[in-house]
């Protein structure tokens, strides 16, 4: 520009602008055209084909016991009963006292059972809301008691310091032992296949009395023994009896105008015995590849 004169300056200084306008306006056109082209790229190779068949959701199911206490609860329900609850923090008096278990029986001791004060305790059986129903509700009655219960077992394959129940209570007038087989006759039909058959063997619980063990017919080989059964082809489910005069007693009701009878059964073995699961512990650790199967 030094070179030029006075009059050229002008001119060479105006077309100098001119150009350098023309440079920055094709320099922000390329810049605009490579992003345009940077993003195509990028869209074309995040192109989705929406005519692709989409992955499908993993929808949970319900866990194998809870599926099982329904199954039961169902039955039961369809009999006639009703689904009571309690605390699973319960007092000594509901969890042995109510339910004439001797003052020195095993089950009292801290060794089975969980204490967290000198009468407050982890309930070991759902028996105590059989006892709390007795007391605010008077005959007939017939309930049904799922839920949660405690003891002080080492977790292995068959045994958990938690684990799952379900009882039965009924009390009415003229409530025979034949009733309870009836009852429970029906049950096992409806549940493990119509060709089951039940046996009772005699034991002894505080609560009930008389007392019995209570076996099925296995379902898997008919009662001809195999794996499941041990070779003895019949399997045992659950405890139940007539109710004890004295737990009668206990809750206001006269044992010389009703009688009652409970059962109790215990969830994981039902499930263990469904499902044919050789572990408990299965149950517990929330494996998704296990919990799939149900």
């Amino acid at each position: 520009m030094g070179s030029l004169s006075a009059e050229e300056r002008p001119i060479v200084g105006a077309l100098a602008n001119t150009v350098r306008g023309e440079i920055e306006e094709a320099i922000k056109e390329k810049a605009s055209a490579l992003k345009v082209a940077e993003l195509s790229a990028k869209l074309e190779k995040e192109k989705i084909d929406i005519t692709l068949p989409s992955k499908k959701p993993y929808l949970g199911t319900l866990h194998p016991l809870a599926q099982v206490e329904r199954e039961l609860s169902e039955i039961f329900i369809a009999m006639g009963f009703s689904i009571a609850e309690g605390p699973e923090i319960e007092k000594t008096y509901y969890n042995f006292d109510a339910l004439n278990a001797p003052s020195d029986h095993p089950s009292r001791e801290p060794s089975d059972t969980f204490y967290i004060g000198e009468d407050i305790l982890l309930r070991t059986q759902t028996s105590p809301v059989q006892i709390r129903t007795m007391e605010h509700k008077k005959p007939p009655i017939r309930v049904i008691s799922p839920g949660r219960v405690y003891r002080c077992d080492a977790v292995d394959g068959t045994h958990s310091p938690m684990f799952h129940q379900l009882e039965g209570l009924v009390v009415d007038k003229n409530v025979t032992m034949g009733d309870l087989k009836g009852t429970l006759d029906k049950f096992a039909k409806i549940y493990f296949g119509e060709n089951t058959r039940t046996r009772f063997r005699p034991h002894n619980f505080p609560f009930t009395e008389p007392s019995a063990e209570v076996d099925v017919s296995c379902f898997m080989c008919g009662g001809k023994g195999c794996r499941l059964c041990k070779g003895e082809g019949w399997i045992e489910i659950l405890g139940a009896g007539m109710v004890h005069p004295n737990v009668l007693s206990a809750c206001d009701i006269d044992p010389d105008v009703y009688s009652g009878f409970a059962f109790g059964v215990g969830l994981e073995r039902v499930v263990m015995i469904k499902y044919g699961i050789e572990d408990m512990r299965y149950l517990y650790e929330n494996d998704v590849r296990f919990l799939k199967q149900f």
